[in-house]
């Protein structure tokens, strides 16, 4: 493809920075304490199986949070070229829900989705936007506790998942990364990945990132503006 128009086939990764200006705060860091305790704390399977209430409070507030936080125009402009190209792949590093909200539908959500819970024990997935939850922790209907079905710290991301990252990875004509730090792994290496097999490379972010030094293009930018910017800027020309 040439350096401008719709591709044929995209890729796109997107982290917290596309959500920045839904609202969607950061739970990281010294501004993501909760309690005095630290993502890395509560986030784990030891600590839901040693007190499954104080990590349910703890998703609780941030459902709180980012539950009544809408989309914005970057959201929205995927879902357009979602609409308008033939081989369209989301990835996403978040899990605030906000892509499938917009309407986004072939979305891979690496890390899962804070909207979503699932059984301990038959594994069964369900959405659940009820907020507050009436029972904390929740239970399935089969009397087994829910778990937030998000991947938390030590554990691996579902192989299904992981491998429709890199498939799309791989073949796409372009891979556009979206408010990343490109810093995470393995997500941080599906750009690389995609400029190896012969993809255009082309990052939007407020700030220059790893993924600056071998873009093909690098927009400096809040995605809300810069996006819908780009998507004019690849209809108008052929």
């Amino acid at each position: 493809m040439a350096a401008s128009g719709i591709p044929q086939g995209l890729a796109v990764l997107t982290g917290a920075g596309i959500s920045a200006d839904s609202g969607v705060p950061t739970f990281r860091g010294e501004h993501g304490l909760w309690r005095n305790f630290h993502p890395q704390e509560l986030a784990t399977l030891a600590a839901f199986c040693r007190d499954p209430a104080l990590v349910w409070e703890w998703y609780e507030w941030r459902r709180g949070l980012i539950g009544d936080c809408q989309p914005n125009a970057a959201h929205r402009t995927l879902v357009k070229m979602e609409g308008a190209i033939p081989q369209f792949t989301l990835i996403t590093q978040n899990v605030d829900g906000l892509h499938r909200l917009a309407g986004s539908q072939r979305v891979v959500e690496l890390h899962g989705n804070i909207w979503q819970v699932r059984c301990m024990q038959e594994g069964t997935v369900t959405e659940r936007r009820d907020h507050p939850l009436p029972e904390i922790p929740p239970r399935c209907e089969c009397g087994a506790l829910l778990r937030p079905d998000v991947v938390w710290f030590g554990e691996s991301l579902p192989p299904d998942t992981l491998q429709a990252a890199f498939d799309a990875a791989q073949s796409c004509q372009v891979m556009l990364v979206v408010g990343t730090s490109g810093v995470v792994e393995p997500a941080a290496s599906l750009p690389r990945i995609a400029k190896g097999c012969g993809a255009r490379v082309v990052e939007v972010n407020v700030e220059a990132t790893p993924i600056s030094r071998y873009a093909d293009e690098t927009i400096l930018g809040l995605a809300s503006i810069e996006l819908p910017r780009l998507w004019t800027r690849w209809q108008a020309l052929p």
